[in-house]
């Protein structure tokens, strides 16, 4: 199928995104009575929650709107008992003394889809907001578009992974169109941007604009001019072993401040950690997670790099491409009924492999990624470890790469260019 996009090209702003998360919104609805939808500000969430709550019959009101916040806060039981029958409320992290109002009046009258909640900041990790509504909610993480939404396309690629079985076949290269997607990012705002450098001064902006407005919110930060410097810092080091001292060394700040704003970056999804996995099998695994940023345009943008700078610096496109993979994968792992949990592994060897994935408590599979055109047997030297660390529980083994053949590796072991993530089997 047809590219919605070109990177070159705007998107255009009116186009409408079959999203992933739309038909776990609309199930959640039947039987849950209140649904959070929670992600970064600009990835779509006011969009999919008004869209489907225009179908649901759900009255829309914002607190970004200052008279809307103003009444919430001053009176939070008699705002959602005044609310009409269904109500989507945008931004309720702005109000966190509304959570308790909604508990009482959900606990009064248990409906199916009574509310539609959006939240630009990660709600469950703001002290006592995700206890109040702890089994009367059902949580939906939005991400920015994947390549998939993008494309509108099907992938079958967790599906193949999973079962260990891909077919031989030759696609063409991706070569620095792959460079250009990894800049361009998912922010469907900053995709509407008719060139690389438009997109880039939306994502510079967007960062500032919610360092000033959201930043203030959450915490008390005695140095706001730090966090756009250490999400830069963050961005250089994507895909990397978290290491909280050499984050802290530009700045005059103590490392303990550091850990705390990395944790604020968190919760804004501006950054994300992906934990190591472990294994009785094995006694000599590294514990350090890894950090990745949370969106590979906001990252390029705030390293001045477009696809062209991007394609000529190997070493940052190799760990941009990881963070980029990661970011597919879990995009589209969210939309799916099954969980899906993300590791990396590493061993005291340095054997290791970049993402890890866990399908229930019995499957796992395992991702290498290179952003080289060759493949050879020695690019699998982690995965059989993860295979003979995990047993009967390994369901397959892909190394992505920026090139043309799929192709088999021995058992459960594969060679896959990287644009299968997200095109159609």
């Amino acid at each position: 199928m047809a590219a919605l996009i070109s990177y070159d090209q705007p998107m255009s702003e009116t186009l409408t995104y079959l999203r992933g998360a739309e038909r776990q919104l609309m199930e959640a609805l039947e039987d849950s009575p209140v649904v959070l939808i929670h992600g970064p500000r600009q990835c779509g969430k006011t969009t999919l929650a008004r869209a489907v709550g225009e179908r649901t019959h759900h009255a829309y009101f914002s607190f970004d709107d200052d008279v809307v916040r103003g009444a919430a806060e001053a009176d939070p039981a008699g705002f959602v008992a005044d609310l009409p029958e269904r109500a989507c409320l945008d931004e309720v992290q702005k109000v966190p003394g509304l959570f308790a109002a909604l508990k009482s009046a959900v606990d009064r009258r248990r409906v199916a889809g009574r509310f539609i909640l959006t939240g630009s900041a990660n709600v469950l990790l703001v002290p006592r907001l995700s206890d109040s509504l702890a089994g009367r909610m059902e949580i939906l993480r939005l991400h920015p578009l994947a390549q998939c939404e993008l494309e509108r396309t099907a992938p079958a690629f967790l599906d193949a992974l999973f079962r260990g079985r891909f077919k031989t076949a030759r696609t063409e290269r991706l070569g620095s169109r792959l460079a250009e997607r990894i800049a361009a990012g998912g922010y469907p705002a900053a995709l509407a941007r008719p060139t690389p450098r438009r997109r880039s001064i939306w994502y510079r902006d967007y960062l500032e604009a919610l360092v000033q407005r959201d930043v203030r919110t959450l915490a008390r930060i005695a140095s706001l001019d730090a966090l756009p410097r250490l999400l830069a810092l963050v961005a250089s080091q994507t895909a990397r072993l978290l290491n909280v001292t050499d984050l802290a060394s530009p700045f005059q700040l103590s490392r303990p401040t550091i850990r705390d704003y990395v944790s604020l970056l968190e919760r804004l999804f501006l950054v994300e950690t992906l934990p190591p996995w472990h294994s009785n099998r094995l006694s000599r695994l590294v514990k350090t997670p890894k950090i990745h940023a949370g969106d590979t345009g906001l990252a390029c943008a705030l390293l001045g790099l477009d696809g062209r700078a991007l394609w000529a610096d190997r070493p940052l496109l190799g760990q941009l491409l990881e963070t980029f993979v990661f970011q597919e994968l879990s995009r589209q792992a969210s939309w799916r009924d099954e969980p899906i949990s993300f590791f990396h592994f590493r061993d005291k060897d340095g054997a290791e492999v970049d993402i890890v994935l866990e399908r229930g408590a019995r499957e796992v599979a395992g991702i290498e990624v290179k952003a080289g055109a060759t493949v050879t047997s020695a690019d699998f030297r982690g995965l059989k470890r993860l295979r003979d660390a995990s047993g009967k529980s390994f369901a397959g083994g892909v190394v992505l790469y920026d090139g043309e053949t799929t192709a088999s590796f021995g058992e459960g072991l594969h060679a896959v260019p990287v644009r299968a993530l997200w095109e159609s089997a």
